[in-house]
């Protein structure tokens, strides 16, 4: 089988290469450049270059065909664009989850293919296994990676049966260590590479310098809200409909600033996100303070002390049924329906039990217990057992 494998520069894909080559396929590495603006890199890092070096070096040593393709425009369009217009609103995107939605498993897969491929195959920590229905038909269902520790279907949770249906994860069956032993048996240049950490685009710099490029800072109050607030202790109505429930709560509550106590400045709520603590440059209190509101109007930052804090918890979160996403069609909830799953809303979260709901004004879910910083503008991915069936971005 011809396959081009989406070699990266690191370990994880230099190795999916050389398995898939043991297995008596045909590879061809592909080396994707989403970035091209040295403006926004640390001065003296440009990780695209070094990473496509170490790609051709592994494609070398494996004696495989090696090409570079510039997708850095299309990135631009597609996730650059999508970020700033989401944080400019006040929401926390996710653009590893829109890259492989978007490029990785779209217009990449599509080159990939037009090359002759039959699949497409990259260096992600997942699995795919396929079944037939009583109709013949196939289904593709996307697992959990065999490690624990590096399993990233979360990144995966907005794919298509279709995209399904042509990728491969051949590492998705072992564990990290494993795969850096490989390397190193192999000689692979990337054997002791670091994973790379920062923007999945840019590399080493940080979210707000890179935002800074567009979005302009804006000196603005910091707003301490503390546990004695009445709306964290008035007592829960009585409701007419589990949807009324539901609704309310997944509700923000809209702080406003004589709830608290001006404590600080920042330089623009559009750089910060829901539970974040860090750089706030807050003194003064036995724990950090973390995040639980952003007024994006009047350009306020609203905090509670301590990760207990009431404000930073709720028991369910709304996704609009236009951004409802099933990777298993054949699953998808009918209005009035529910269902039982393990759910996540952010990556590495360990999953918790949830039940989802589907109603003609919008689909919920509500958690067995409450959650810490539900973002807005973050996916929430739902899952049986240890497959990923379906997501959607949180409203």
């Amino acid at each position: 089988m011809k396959i081009v494998v989406g070699l990266s520069g690191g370990v994880d894909s230099s190795v999916t290469a050389y398995l898939l080559q043991q297995q008596g396929h045909e590879v061809i590495g592909l080396f994707m450049r989403n970035w091209n603006d040295a403006s926004v890199t640390l001065e003296d890092e440009c990780p695209w270059i070094e990473d496509s070096n170490d790609a051709l070096l592994v494609a070398q040593k494996l004696g495989i065909p090696f090409q570079v393709i510039d997708m850095s425009e299309l990135y631009k369009e597609r996730i650059v664009d999508y970020m700033f217009d989401e944080y400019q609103k006040g929401r926390t995107p996710n653009p590893d989850v829109l890259c492989n939605r978007e490029v990785k498993f779209d217009v990449f897969m599509k080159t990939a293919l037009s090359l002759g491929a039959e699949k497409v195959a990259t260096g992600h920590y997942a699995r795919v296994h396929s079944t037939t229905d009583e109709n013949g038909k196939e289904i593709f269902h996307l697992l959990a990676g065999k490690d624990n520790n590096k399993d990233q279907s979360y990144f995966l949770c907005q794919l298509s049966q279709d995209q399904l249906s042509k990728a491969l994860f051949p590492i998705g069956e072992l564990t990290k260590p494993e795969v850096r032993e490989i390397a190193k048996e192999q000689g692979l240049v990337t054997a002791d590479k670091k994973d790379s950490q920062g923007l999945c685009f840019i590399g080493k710099v940080s979210l707000p310098t890179f935002l800074q490029q567009q979005l302009v800072p804006k000196e603005g109050e910091i707003v301490e809200i503390f546990n004695d607030l009445a709306e964290y202790h008035k007592p829960q109505p009585n409701f007419n409909s589990k949807q009324e429930e539901l609704e309310y709560l997944s509700a923000n509550i809209n702080y406003k600033k004589e709830d608290g106590k001006v404590i600080g400045k920042h330089q623009g709520a559009q750089f910060f996100t829901i539970g974040q603590s860090k750089g706030l440059g807050i003194g003064g209190h036995k724990e950090s303070c973390f995040i639980i509101h952003r007024d994006m109007e009047n350009n306020i930052l609203f905090v509670g002390e301590g990760k207990s804090f009431p404000g930073l918890y709720k028991k369910a979160l709304k996704i609009d049924n236009s951004e409802v996403h099933w990777v298993r069609e054949d699953l998808r909830l009918k209005n009035g329906e529910l269902m039982d799953v393990m759910a996540r809303i952010r990556y590495r979260q360990p999953l918790e039990k949830a039940t989802i709901y589907q109603f003609e004004e919008g689909f919920f879910m509500e958690f067995e217990n409450p959650q810490s910083a539900i973002a807005e503008g973050q996916f929430a991915a739902w899952y049986i057992d240890d497959e990923l069936i379906g997501s959607g971005v949180i409203s």
